[in-house]
């Protein structure tokens, strides 16, 4: 091979590029066993000789990458033995080449990049993408075609959970997406906008996203089903309040979430009922690493937390617990929900009582209402002399309501002061609108007649 590499070199410069690409086509042909080597000894020459000029170099490298991209190797290992090979010898000579040099080098990393991707070595591929030439010279790339590496570099990255780095291109691609109408590439991009935001525990954005491409009919049915189970998984992880009420409602009226394995905590989640900690372990056994995460309690917080209750007056006080705050995004959205639900069921109820509902201590069962009510997502107020929290009810659209049980227009009901009283008279007045709303519904189908 070295004399016939020879002999090639000492030829005019003219005759030098058809006499490479004869002898790569022939050593292509030859023995498996030596191509390897004899492609080295190929590239080590036409790119490192100074008798074989850049002319020629760059012809025999687009001619041996046009081969090796038309399958002319058919073993995975050689094949992948040949191109990190190659790129290894170019790479360091890249500047002295003009641009359709680099742009054989892209393709040789993107053929790098898909031989990694089959063999699952996710971050490999990433880091042998993020080497392309995207920006430089006159033959920059399309917007399009950029957008197309960030977006397959992200998805890599993701892949093995680098959230980090992968947010970094896709910032970068998020400024490109404009540039393109492919489908293909703009449901990837919204796929890894949805990943980021899940890995970022964004988790009501992510739920919003995935739940919107669960209904794209172009994706896999079995993509989705998983599509809409990470909705309902992200949705159960958000916090608790009014935002996540109206993502719960739209997944709840889905009728596909029904077949899957997390509907019973999404109706428990949905309905307001306090889930129990058999059913929070089943849930969590389907979560992803990355959605276990623990948090960090702050120092005030964790002073806050601190406090303890008097000792009970009653033998029927509940005990205290010794925990000052959720562990993980899961122990937090559910202690949450549980301090919601609670607010729907109880006018009040005492530091200690929360806390024994909650597995925390009276003082962080406080910090935690305090919390929620002062980002508004829980309505009430806290008497820290009875040691009491007071909930208050959601306002009913009065009016709304009477119109939809077909009494028409009411009015306004008077003001007493006595909030108890309103209540009970607002429990009443919608009972009795809702049965106006049955029978005029049952009259309709025929099934009831009503006699004036």
């Amino acid at each position: 091979m070295a004399s016939k590499l020879n002999s090639i070199s000492s030829l005019p410069q003219k005759e030098q590029a058809a006499g490479f690409i004869a002898l790569s086509q022939e050593i292509f042909a030859g023995p498996s066993t030596s191509v390897a080597s004899d492609i080295h000894a190929l590239v080590e020459t036409v790119v490192n000789t100074d008798a074989v000029g850049l002319v020629v170099g760059r012809q025999v490298l687009s001619e041996l990458v046009k081969v090796l991209g038309d399958g002319a190797v058919k073993d995975e290992d050689l094949y992948k033995s040949i191109v990190e090979d190659t790129l290894s010898i170019v790479q360091p000579r890249i500047v002295s080449y003009e641009e359709q040099a680099r742009f054989v080098v892209n393709i040789l990393r993107f053929q790098l990049a898909d031989i990694l991707e089959k063999e699952e070595e996710w971050s490999e591929a990433a880091r042998v993408l993020m080497g392309t030439s995207l920006d430089s010279g006159q033959r920059s790339m399309a917007d399009g075609d950029k957008l197309r590496v960030y977006v397959r570099i992200v998805r890599l990255l993701l892949e093995d959970e680098d959230s980090v780095q992968a947010e970094t291109y896709y910032n970068r691609a998020a400024l490109l997406v404009h540039s393109t109408n492919d489908k293909e590439t703009l449901l990837q991009f919204k796929l890894c906008q949805a990943r980021i935001s899940d890995y970022s525990r964004k988790f009501l954005e992510a739920s919003q996203r995935y739940h919107e491409l669960s209904y794209v009919g172009e994706i896999d049915e079995e993509e989705r089903q998983h599509m809409l189970s990470a909705a309902v998984t992200c949705a159960v992880l958000a916090p608790a309040g009014p935002n996540r009420s109206r993502v719960l409602a739209s997944l709840y009226r889905d009728e596909r979430t029904l077949e899957l394995p997390t509907y019973n905590v999404l109706s428990k989640m949905f309905l307001d009922h306090i889930l129990r900690s058999t059913e929070v372990k089943s849930f969590e056994a389907t979560l992803k690493p990355h959605q276990l995460a623990k948090i960090a309690i702050s120092s005030n917080d964790r002073l806050a937390s601190a406090g303890q209750d008097d000792d009970p007056t009653s033998s029927n006080e509940p005990a205290i617990s010794t925990r000052t705050g959720p562990s993980t995004v899961l122990d937090r959205a559910v202690m949450e929900h549980n301090l919601l639900a609670s607010s729907k069921i109880y006018n009040n109820i005492t530091f200690r009582g929360l806390g024994a509902l909650l597995d925390l201590t009276p003082g962080a069962a406080e910090t935690m209402a305090r919390k929620m009510i002062e980002q508004g997502r829980l309505r009430g107020s806290i008497d820290q002399v009875d040691k009491l929290i007071w909930f208050e009810s959601s306002r009913e659209e009065d009016d709304a309501q009477g119109k939809a049980g077909g009494l028409g227009d009411v009015e306004e009901a008077e003001d007493t002061g006595a909030p108890f009283t309103k209540r009970w008279d607002n429990q009443i007045r919608l009972t009795a609108a809702n049965v106006e709303s049955i029978v005029q519904h049952l009259s309709e189908k025929g099934l009831v007649s009503v006699n004036a």
